[in-house]
């Protein structure tokens, strides 16, 4: 993520890598740490994955100030929903109402593109939601400057029948990878899984196990 703008044009992409993907049994969503500001490290624990219902969360990746802003108006419009429906907002629906915020102000455009994952009576679903409005459903999506590498892994690993946990091992393996060849990703993984039962945000703890068990070297971060 961009801590300080330069312009979109040059920007739009860079700072970040996230990770969103379908598993048989739910979503996996996953980022790792780090913003920039240019060259700068400005921040080693940002915030990159929120979550905005039992059965949403989305990705960030852009400015830090549009990306806050965005899940606060999303988070209240889907918990306004919930009220007057008395009944969780779908993933097509999060989806389409996060599009509608980011086109209706093409006046003074949100400088962010954010994957929503979600489950609903349909099973689990990630979108990619591009500052113009755009939302593509997709199987695994990966935004960001370290995106191309991250891709890399998932087009070889990923598996339509593959279980939320091997999916977060994967997202993991991505994040890894694009980390060590992009500048402006690092410092470590923030990962939430969706399920029918429950929405989970990993631990460090828990983070560590998994880093050990694949045989990938701990950040200084969770060292």
């Amino acid at each position: 993520m961009q801590a300080a703008p330069q312009s979109m044009e040059e920007n739009l992409l860079k700072g970040t890598t996230t990770i969103g993907l379908v598993c048989k049994d739910g979503v996996v969503l996953a980022t790792e740490r780090r913003a920039t500001a240019g060259n700068m490290i400005a921040n080693k624990m940002t915030q990159k994955l929120f979550k905005i219902d039992v059965n949403l969360g989305v990705t960030v990746a852009g400015l830090v100030g549009d990306a806050q802003v965005l899940t606060r108006y999303l988070r209240a419009e889907v918990s306004l929903y919930r009220l007057r429906r008395n009944a969780a907002l779908t993933a097509e629906g999060g989806a389409t109402l996060l599009a509608n915020i980011l086109n209706g102000n093409r006046m003074f455009p949100y400088y962010a593109w954010l994957i929503l994952g979600g489950v609903d009576g349909k099973g689990g679903h990630v979108f990619s939601v591009d500052p113009a409005g755009g939302s593509i459903e997709d199987k695994y999506v990966s935004v960001g400057s370290g995106s191309p590498f991250a891709y890399g892994v998932l087009e070889e690993g990923y598996a339509r029948d593959m279980s939320v946990s091997d999916g977060v091992d994967l997202a993991i393996r991505g994040l890894t990878v694009a980390m060590k060849r992009d500048s402006a990703s690092g410092d470590g993984y923030i990962v939430h899984t969706i399920t029918p039962k429950d929405y989970k945000e990993f631990g460090d703890d828990e983070i560590n196990k998994r880093l050990k068990a694949l045989k990938i070297p701990l950040p200084p971060v969770l060292q």
